[in-house]
């Protein structure tokens, strides 16, 4: 830490921090400047999961067809639009969010910069894995729900009828918000590892405290994975539980691994 930084009054702190926050608005509207320049790229990208030629359903059929009755059946989801401004509006909402995840690794690096002088060498090691670490985790959470779980609940969701002659008629708003919150609920998810984690380091949990309430923590796997996946169809929820319970399992396997380490340190 240096002696400029330890001599800075409460004001001159709070005046680097007004200017890394300008940086961060800047950096972010910049790349959502240029997302919402390449509209048609952009929700190429966003509208591609509602496709039948989408790379998850391409994958499941392929696999299907190896199977005797697996095939997938072809469906088609029309999305409508009902305001006058809503494309619009959708369309600037979408683009700072692409522009914020494209800065996000700009933002994380200026938010350390402006707390590290405040942490001692051991912490800002642990600092640096937290954060890369929890950042990895969160995109993964992100990209299994983009390319796996949002396609197979879109796809049971559009097509579902109770009856014939009850047509679906999605609107953009509808695709858009579920999209985006299940993407944000899989990403905070994926930090299941990191917290445990942590939690671990400050004496709170253990890995046989996490292995006695295994079976309760199924059902609440299972519970968590119908509130992200509001449907009947057992495969769809399974396909959310799953990656979560390996979470889960794994983060038994990080504890117990950071036990045995400090006892080999002792």
């Amino acid at each position: 830490m240096s002696e400029n930084k330890d001599k800075q009054s409460f004001w001159e702190h709070l005046d680097v921090l007004r200017i890394v926050l300008l940086k961060v608005a800047v950096v972010t509207v910049a790349f959502g400047i240029i997302a919402f320049a390449f509209k048609e790229t952009l929700f190429a990208v966003v509208l591609a999961p509602k496709g039948v030629d989408f790379i998850t359903y391409r994958w499941f059929s392929f696999t299907g067809e190896l199977l005797p009755g697996g095939e997938m059946s072809d469906f088609n989801v029309q999305l409508i639009n009902t305001g006058l401004a809503e494309q619009f509006i959708i369309h600037m909402k979408t683009a700072m969010c692409a522009g914020l995840l494209c800065a996000s690794p700009y933002i994380l690096y200026q938010l350390f910069r402006f707390v590290s002088p405040a942490l001692y060498v051991d912490e800002r090691h642990y600092a640096v894995r937290i954060v890369g670490w929890g950042y990895v985790m969160f995109l993964t959470g992100v990209a299994i729900s983009y390319f796996l779980i949002f396609p197979l609940t879109f796809r049971f969701l559009g097509t579902y009828q109770v009856a014939d002659d009850v047509m679906n008629m999605i609107s953009l708003q509808s695709y858009m918000s579920t999209l985006i919150l299940m993407c944000l609920a899989m990403g905070i998810v994926f930090e299941m590892p990191l917290l445990t984690w942590l939690f671990a380091k400050m004496g709170f949990i253990t890995s046989g405290f996490l292995k006695q309430y295994r079976k309760h923590s199924i059902v609440i796997i299972l519970i968590v994975a119908a509130i992200i996946t509001p449907t009947s169809d057992i495969f769809t929820l399974l396909t959310v539980s799953l990656p979560m319970w390996v979470l889960y399992e794994v983060s038994i396997l990080i504890i117990k691994n950071r036990h045995s380490k400090e006892l080999i340190t002792i």
